[in-house]
């Protein structure tokens, strides 16, 4: 099974999103550091609006930071929580709607089927892909594509972190091999901010 081992950096970049509560300043690195892998995430899931959607992404992480909590997920899972409602906001006014468990949430499956690297991925495993439940599909997609960890993918999606990991080992025993954490897209992972505050 996937080690589930926080990221180098993963708590000063905790501290950070914790501190900039009370000193917005703090939050200037956190933005210089994801801003590339969460425009990643909406330009393959929303081609055409990702500078929009990070803009807004941003704007509401910065309102909500006072929200985050360290003791029950990392900086980046919350960043990636804030551009995932954020993603499904766009795609609502859009009329991409899908019926789900949660009738609010969207699958921007087509949109991230386009962007896909046809030349990396077969097409044998593009179909087992899309032919997979939309949470599985996610949470695969976070993991693999995004670089998050189970438990950061399993906060995004907002399920327990071992409901996340029995589904990902279920989407991963469904494709036609087993598709590795360093899937088309997925960035290796900066270096930490260098500004650490002490929490207020």
């Amino acid at each position: 099974m996937e080690s589930d081992h926080k990221h180098q950096g993963s708590d000063d970049r905790d501290a950070l999103l914790t501190c900039a509560v009370g000193d917005p300043a703090a939050f200037t690195p956190l933005v210089e550091q994801f801003s590339p892998a969460l425009h990643g995430y909406f330009a393959r899931r929303a081609p055409g609006a990702a500078d929009d959607l990070l803009a807004e992404a941003w704007l509401q992480a910065f309102a909500a930071r006072d929200t985050f909590d360290a003791s029950r997920g990392s900086a980046r899972g919350w960043l990636f929580g804030v551009a995932r409602n954020v993603l499904a906001g766009h795609l609502r006014r859009a009329g991409r709607v899908m019926v789900t468990a949660d009738p609010v949430e969207v699958d921007p499956w087509q949109a991230v089927d386009q962007r896909l690297d046809a030349a990396a991925l077969a097409p044998e495993l593009r179909r087992a892909l899309a032919d997979l439940p939309a949470e599985e599909r996610e949470l695969l997609l976070l993991v693999s594509w995004e670089g998050l960890t189970p438990t950061e993918a399993a906060a995004v999606v907002g399920i327990p972190a071992g409901t996340a990991r029995s589904r990902l080992h279920r989407a991963r025993g469904r494709l036609p091999w087993r598709w590795t954490a360093r899937a088309p897209g997925a960035r290796a992972t900066t270096t930490p901010p260098a500004r650490i505050c002490s929490p207020p």
